[in-house]
């Protein structure tokens, strides 16, 4: 097992559970990377060269597109492994792109683009989708930094544009998670975690830091019993309570600038952007602590699991 990890250098690395690089794919810009849910297939997409989503197979690109929209940041899989949700940045265009058995492209793009803003004059002058997950029903919610919304797909055979959530003004909602009966997100312009019913009413919000340094909220994700988050500025991972929002913990995230996070083998491994490292931590009953090891990847900025040998 171990993980693989993409950033701003032009490659793909795979690191064992060692923290030893065991591979490398060339792509150009890999900031962000996703696994296909049954397949051997990674999906990165190249937020530089126009936008790009590549197919990685045996530490080979396979196939190569157009993302549909302009920096993209984010790709998702459906479960079903029929369906890539690609978000990009800039323009706030959703890309949809159906997936054949074999993980490849089948057809062509469908393009979603979004219109709006939101009151911080310098990071809301218009959309800006930043992630992608489907929730159990297969309805695809994208958070749009740019206009405070979640907009929503029913995604099918065809592709249904259901009505914007829309969430507090000058938040700036940058990653979700959901688990049962409820919605977690973060926002990246007032540093919030929320929790939401089914139906969207917010039912608790929290500082995602215990700090009173300036932080731009990275990445949230649920695991086990526990809502964990990551924090640029204050360079530490929060541990929540999903019930109660309750602030378990905060540690440093083993370096600089934490963008991205994921949970493999038993452990924690954090994408230090700035400091161009990843850490891994142990978890004890939840709690991240170091185990010591690091390792230098340039300026890490996504990290997933690798599941069965891309």
């Amino acid at each position: 097992m171990g993980v693989y990890v993409g950033g701003y250098e032009s490659k793909v690395s795979m690191v064992d559970g060692e923290l030893a690089v065991v591979g490398e794919i060339p792509v150009t810009a890999p900031s962000f990377l996703a696994a296909h849910p049954k397949l051997p297939v990674l999906y990165v997409v190249s937020e530089i060269d126009d936008g790009r989503i590549s197919i990685v197979q045996d530490f080979e690109t396979v196939e190569s597109r157009s993302s549909g929209g302009a920096s993209p940041c984010h790709a998702a899989v459906d479960p079903a492994g029929a369906w890539l949700a690609v978000s990009n940045y800039m323009d706030g265009v959703l890309s949809l792109h159906r997936l054949d058995a074999e993980g490849r492209f089948a057809g062509p793009a469908l393009e979603f683009p979004h219109h709006g803003s939101g009151p911080d004059q310098d990071r809301q002058l218009g959309p800006h989708a930043h992630q992608a997950v489907f929730d159990p029903d297969n309805i695809l919610h994208v958070s749009d930094l740019g206009t405070d919304e979640i907009r929503r797909y029913r995604v099918d055979d065809e592709v249904e544009v259901l009505p914007p959530v829309r969430l507090t003004p000058g938040s700036g909602p940058r990653h979700m998670d959901c688990r049962d009966d409820r919605w977690y997100v973060v926002g990246e312009l007032d540093g919030m975690v929320r929790a939401y019913d089914t139906d969207w009413k917010e039912l608790a919000r929290t500082p995602a830091t215990r700090t009173d340094l300036q932080n731009y909220p990275s990445h949230l994700e649920l695991h086990g019993e526990h809502l964990y988050v990551g924090n640029r500025g204050p360079n530490t991972i929060s541990v929540f309570d999903p019930e109660t929002l309750e602030l378990l913990a905060e540690v440093p995230s083993g370096g600089t600038w934490p963008r991205h996070f994921a949970f493999a083998d038993g452990k924690l491994y954090v994408a230090n952007q700035h400091s161009g490292e990843v850490a891994e931590f142990r978890l004890a009953d939840g709690v991240p602590e170091p185990t010591g090891a690091v390792i230098a990847l340039g300026s890490p900025s996504c990290v997933v699991g690798s599941g069965p040998a891309a």
